[in-house]
């Protein structure tokens, strides 16, 4: 076993200031045109499917305008990451049965409540655009035309004496030097602010549009996968509780009625043959330390004391010590020092991967060697266990690698299984930190 020590990747490195100020300004202004059109669309299709429900032909007017809504509602998820640096998120839709009526299909987006969402924010929207258009033109205006005032002073209409310009107004004379140092400080502070200005007005554009586009459909995923967890942790639970159960009655259980049955025996056989019993009395004492040491090995499984005391890379090393084939370790070293250790559910998990992992390398694989590898990465740990076996393991039910998917998985993380027939196999564990 080696351990070679490997540095945590660095985060990708945010945008600069003058991309997000590109990306923040075409978001704003682009966003009052789209809001415009959304806003005539929507406001006119829904007026009219009002207007005209008691016709009946204002149903289908009333659900083409919530499918214009969900198609107008797509363009601006598609514009958002940009601005909040998320990834994009879509709502499941409400969709109509396979087989079913023109009416009935006409009926779905009216009982959809996104659908209604996506509305609302087609014709609101207008009013947060125009607020965050203006301001942002008017720095950029402001930033643009103060800058550059020096090179075309020259060609603005100068000694009125019935125009009083700004700096004579502020005591500064009308001199051509007090006219462009005055325009290019006001310039200057539009362009020193012009980033915070930008950036707060796509912010909010971009948070309104989030709150109604996005926000259900992330808390429902939200739910769906704290519900993942639960089922996850449960199930890990009941593995890990059945695993132990078997293991302590298939090993020290057995070995514990045994060692009652010689020292019945010997007690029987010390007044009659002493050599006898003290022979059954050695038996007991190996007994007893065999299984002192299975139970040792059981709790070694559950919660090992060096990885309380000493943390997941003295745990891990101790864990490769005991491997039948050769492991190399490449581990994070700031893991293992006071200032860096890893919440005590996240050591464990990691624990548990790597011993479960190597544990199914040892039993199936018919490695020769293994790689382990745990570092830290742009907010999470990465668990990789490496070997050069046979293949062929995967997470279908019934294998070993599901109980590890379900502890990662209670954990709030995830595990890939990249094993082909003839390997090598590669499992990974990420788990939020």
């Amino acid at each position: 076993m080696t351990a070679v020590p490997v540095t945590a990747d660095q985060p990708v490195p945010a945008p600069t200031i003058s991309r997000q100020l590109l990306l923040d300004s075409g978001y704003v202004l682009l966003g009052l045109p789209l809001a415009l059109a959304s806003f005539v669309v929507l406001l006119v299709g829904l007026a009219a499917g009002l207007g005209l429900v008691v016709t009946v032909i204002g149903l289908p007017i009333l659900s083409g305008t919530l499918y214009a809504a969900r198609g107008l509602a797509d363009i601006e998820r598609l514009r958002l990451p940009a601005v909040l640096h998320q990834s994009r998120i879509r709502p499941q839709y409400r969709l109509a049965e396979p087989g079913a009526s023109a009416w009935r299909r006409i009926f779905v987006p009216m009982g959809d409540a996104q659908s209604w969402l996506d509305l609302a924010h087609g014709i609101l929207k207008l009013i947060v655009a125009i607020v965050t258009f203006v301001v942002t033109l008017v720095w950029w205006a402001g930033a643009v035309a103060g800058t550059l005032y020096w090179a075309y002073d020259w060609a603005l209409p100068h000694g009125d004496p019935e125009d009083v310009g700004l700096p004579q107004l502020l005591g500064l004379g009308d001199s051509t030097i007090a006219r462009i140092g005055l325009h290019t400080a006001i310039g200057l502070f539009f362009l020193i602010t012009l980033p915070i200005v930008a950036r707060g007005c796509a912010l909010l554009q971009a948070s309104f549009g989030r709150a109604l586009l996005t926000g259900v459909a992330e808390m429902r995923n939200r739910i769906t996968v704290l519900e993942e967890q639960k089922r996850a942790a449960v199930s890990a639970e009941a593995s890990a509780l059945r695993r132990l159960e078997r293991d302590i009655h298939d090993g020290p259980q057995q070995r514990l009625v045994r060692l009652a049955m010689d020292l019945s025996r010997a007690r029987q056989q010390l007044a009659v043959d002493p050599e006898a019993a003290g022979r059954t009395l050695d038996e007991a004492v190996t007994q007893t330390r065999e299984t002192l040491a299975e139970l040792r090995a059981l709790s070694r499984g559950i919660a090992p004391p060096i990885l309380v005391d000493r943390g997941l890379p003295s745990a891990l090393a101790a864990l490769a010590g005991r491997g039948l084939i050769p492991i190399e370790l490449r581990l994070d070293p700031e893991l293992g020092s006071p200032a860096g250790r890893l919440d005590p559910a996240v050591e464990s998990t990691a624990y548990f991967v790597v011993s479960e992992a190597l544990t199914n390398v040892a039993k199936h694989s018919r490695a020769t060697e293994c790689q382990v590898t745990v570092a830290r990465h742009e907010g999470r740990l990465e668990v990789d266990v490496d070997d050069d076996g046979q293949g062929g393991a995967h997470l279908a039910k019934g294998h070993g690698l599901v109980g590890i998917a379900d502890r990662v998985r209670a954990a709030g993380g995830r595990l890939s299984v990249v094993s082909p027939t003839g390997g090598p196999t590669k499992i990974r564990a990420e788990l939020p930190l």
